[in-house]
This record gives C-alpha cells, sequence and structure tokens, in this order.
C-alpha cells in the first residue's frame, strides 16, 4: 500500500480492501482473485435472528414482546445464548486436549483453557441472570415514564445495526409509512432509540437553523465616537 492518498476517503477505502485481501489470503500469495463481499440480509428479513430481534426491541416494545424476546435468546434449544455458551465450551474442550504439564514455566495452553473456561462460566451466569430478568419484565410498566428518570441510569447499547449505520432502507420508507407497515415502524422507532441517535437529536433542525443564521449575522456595532 502507498504512503499517500489524495483523500481521507480513498485512504480508508484501500485500507479496508487490503484488510479484506489480508482475510482472503490474496494480499501476500499474489493472486488476482476479485474480492468477496458478504451478502447481510436487513434484520427485517429473519425477526428471530439476532440483528431482528435488536430491531424489534424498541423503547415502545411492550412487555409481551420483550419477554418473548429474552426468552428466544435465551431458548434452551435454539437460543443464541446457549448456542454461544456451547461453542466456547467446544473451544475450550479443544484447547483441553492440547494441554501439557511438562513444563510447569511454560503453559500457555493451559492459560488460554483458563480464559475460555471462564468465559463459559460467565455465559452461564448470564443465561441465569436473563431467566429471572424475564420474570421480571411482566411488571415493567408498558408506557414510557419521564425522561427525568432516564438521566439517572447509563444507556448501555453502543452498537448500531449495519443496517442502521449504512442507512438502508431509508428509500422504502415513505411508502412504508404511507401503508402503515408495522415492522418498517418498529425500523424507524429502532434508529430513532438507537444511541447515535439520541446524540444527535439533542440538536434540532430549528435550533441548527437558527445557530447558522446567528453566526451568519454580523455583530451589532455600536455609535461611533470621536
Amino acid at each position: 500500500m502507498p504512503e499517500f492518498y489524495p483523500s481521507i476517503g480513498e485512504a480508508i477505502g484501500a485500507a479496508m480492501q487490503h484488510n479484506i485481501r489480508l482475510a482472503h489470503g490474496t494480499e501476500t500469495s499474489g493472486s488476482d482473485k476479485p474480492l468477496q463481499a458478504r451478502y447481510l440480509p436487513p434484520p427485517a428479513a429473519d425477526p428471530h435472528s439476532v440483528p431482528g430481534m435488536i430491531a424489534r426491541l424498541t423503547e415502545t416494545a411492550t412487555p409481551d414482546e420483550v419477554a418473548e424476546i429474552i426468552e428466544d435468546v435465551n431458548g434452551a434449544l435454539v437460543g443464541a445464548l446457549p448456542q454461544l455458551t456451547e461453542l466456547v465450551a467446544a473451544a475450550a474442550d479443544w484447547t483441553r486436549v492440547r494441554l501439557t504439564f511438562d513444563d510447569p514455566h511454560h503453559n500457555p495452553a493451559f492459560e488460554t483453557w483458563t480464559r475460555l473456561a471462564a468465559a463459559h462460566g460467565m455465559l452461564q451466569d448470564v443465561q441465569e441472570q436473563l431467566e429471572i430478568a424475564a420474570d421480571g419484565i411482566a411488571a415493567c410498566p408498558a408506557e414510557l415514564t419521564d425522561p427525568r428518570h432516564h438521566e439517572m441510569v447509563n444507556v448501555l447499547r453502543t452498537r448500531e445495526l449495519l443496517h442502521d449505520v449504512l442507512g438502508s432502507g431509508a428509500v422504502d420508507e415513505a411508502p412504508a409509512r404511507a401503508k402503515g407497515d408495522p415492522e418498517a415502524n418498529r425500523q424507524r422507532a429502532a434508529r430513532i432509540s438507537s444511541p447515535n441517535a439520541a446524540a444527535q437529536g439533542r440538536t434540532s433542525p430549528a435550533s441548527s437553523a437558527e445557530a447558522s443564521v446567528r453566526a451568519s449575522t454580523p455583530p451589532a456595532r455600536g455609535p461611533r465616537t470621536r
């Protein structure tokens, strides 16, 4: 990769292509294999997937809907969290058969197994906490409370959905709103209640316009004195 680029956009694009080539092993092999782009379906395509459940879990969702989502995530058979727990357990078991205790002063495999076993125990604790939380969701009110109470507790969500970041679905938003599509309205509410939307919402268009007018208006001059 060259050291200098004419714009920051080209530099970012070149870095992304470089990372993709590294992931596919084409950067060092010298082959001209075209870059492979992975298609990510929108959350609405699979409402029971983790992205789909995140899109459904808006601030205006009812307690029954939230409890159903938590139960889907924590389901014993096909829940995403139990499957993740078993995946970490399988990784720990993979490390287990490669353990050796011949050298007591150097055992990186055992350190790796210890970390995976700890992560497995934490995931089991998360499952127990979600089971208790699912029972307490029914006691939560369906109506939103006064916003002044919301400031007492920090927002935990820190990541946007990829489709929220890319802004997909904005073209179809107007027809969906006209038809009253509940799924489109739910996705729009998810974007509004996302972490970045809260920060962007503090500056309204009216206040931005007033700020620009105020910045472009020269300050009033006082009477000239001799």
